[in-house]
């Protein structure tokens, strides 16, 4: 079946795999956005330890699907792989760095031997909070900005500054990125837990903390959005893979992939359906229509980026050395054999699903901290 595809079919494929895993880690980090709200919806010891229970039955899949997207784009496409964490390290080491102490935080949190404190580890799950998802989206935001790179013959990278990565918070639109990752990352953990704990005012701080966290993520969001509307873009010839400056080029990806577009569009509207239902009508599932706008969002974000003749990781550095995803591709072999593999994936989310729902089926609340054995 899959043997029977061009090369140039598969690369597309696995670009959709690739950006689909992207679009559920960044829904998935409403954990992260939750961590950021312990002290401030969390008024006591009892009330804190119920938001981080219920975060910590939830961490492991965002950690899991960060590690499947990095390993499915290292092998689909190698050669960003490479590029990016052989030369821009700084920065995926610190992302590293923040995720490596969020699962340290939750395995000895409440353990007895902790002698650092219970408020050290929650202090670093706020850090992980912040800075894993403002790094993130400024990493990704050089998808579309470019980054300080250049390719020798034999596809050597070679970083064109000493700050390894970190230089992209100097471009406001990365950031722009990051900052609407973070607050969006925290309106859906405030959405989470209205969805998850049983404590009535936990549930009318975190829809306080909704409408506050909107104000600056619309801000930004919109902001990056019309920015990168309005851009040159990084396009490159087919024939020849000559890459090339285009005006308003993720617009015109969206004028050229129209379900591109209403995937867009029915992303953003879900989303402030989530928060518009959360704000005005006080529904506690909010986190659903939300999320689901989150996933179509980032999707049609990084299918612009791919997609349509379009550069998805450029260089400023050298135009030239520019990644595309024909560029960067695995063989059609390895595609090919990987794709047989992808055909587990339904699977897998049913299992996730059905998790989740098992793990849910009670709200938290505080009978159930004093009675369980295993509390993080």
């Amino acid at each position: 079946m899959f043997e029977n595809l061009s090369h140039l079919a598969l690369q597309q494929y696995w670009w959709v795999i690739v950006s689909l895993l992207a679009a559920l880690f960044v829904f998935l980090t409403f954990v992260q956005g939750g961590q950021t709200l312990i002290y401030t919806i969390a008024k006591n010891e009892t009330e804190r330890t119920m938001l981080v229970n219920t975060l910590g039955r939830k961490w492991e899949f965002t950690f899991t699907t960060l590690v499947t997207f990095g390993g499915a784009f290292f092998a689909s496409f190698p050669l960003f792989y490479s590029t990016s964490f052989g030369g821009a390290y700084w920065v995926w080491l610190a992302i590293l760095i923040f995720f490596v102490i969020q699962a340290v935080s939750y395995e000895y949190r409440k353990k007895p031997a902790n002698f650092l404190g219970t408020k050290t580890f929650e202090i670093f799950l706020v850090l992980n909070g912040a800075f894993g998802t403002i790094l993130v989206g400024t990493a990704v935001g050089t998808f579309f900005n470019g980054a300080m790179f250049s390719l020798n013959d034999m596809n050597n990278v070679i970083w064109e500054t000493p700050w390894r990565g970190l230089e992209a918070v100097l471009t406001f639109h990365n950031v722009a990125l990051g900052l609407s990752v973070f607050f969006l990352a925290r309106i859906l953990g405030a959405l989470y837990f209205m969805n998850s704990v049983d404590s009535e005012p936990v549930l009318e701080r975190s829809q306080k903390q909704v409408l506050f966290n909107t104000i600056p993520f619309l801000g930004f969001f919109l902001y990056f959005l019309i920015r990168l509307m309005l851009k040159d873009g990084y396009a490159y010839d087919p024939a020849t893979g000559e890459v090339f400056m285009e005006k308003f080029k993720y617009f015109n990806n969206l004028l050229a992939m129209p379900l591109v577009a209403i995937i867009l569009v029915i992303g953003v509207l879900g989303v402030l359906l989530g928060i518009g239902r959360t704000v005005f009508q006080k529904v506690t599932c909010g986190i659903w229509p939300a999320g689901a706008g989150t996933v179509l969002t980032v999707l049609a974000l990084f299918l612009i980026a791919g997609f349509n003749g379009t550069s998805f990781y450029p260089s400023n550095a050298d135009l030239q050395s520019s990644l595309t995803i024909v560029k960067a591709s695995s063989s059609h072999f390895t595609l090919t054999a990987m794709s047989y593999v992808s055909l587990f994936v339904p699977f897998v989310l049913a299992y996730i699903w059905w998790v989740w729902r098992a793990m849910n089926k009670k709200k938290i609340d505080e009978k159930e901290m004093e009675e369980e054995s295993h509390v993080y």
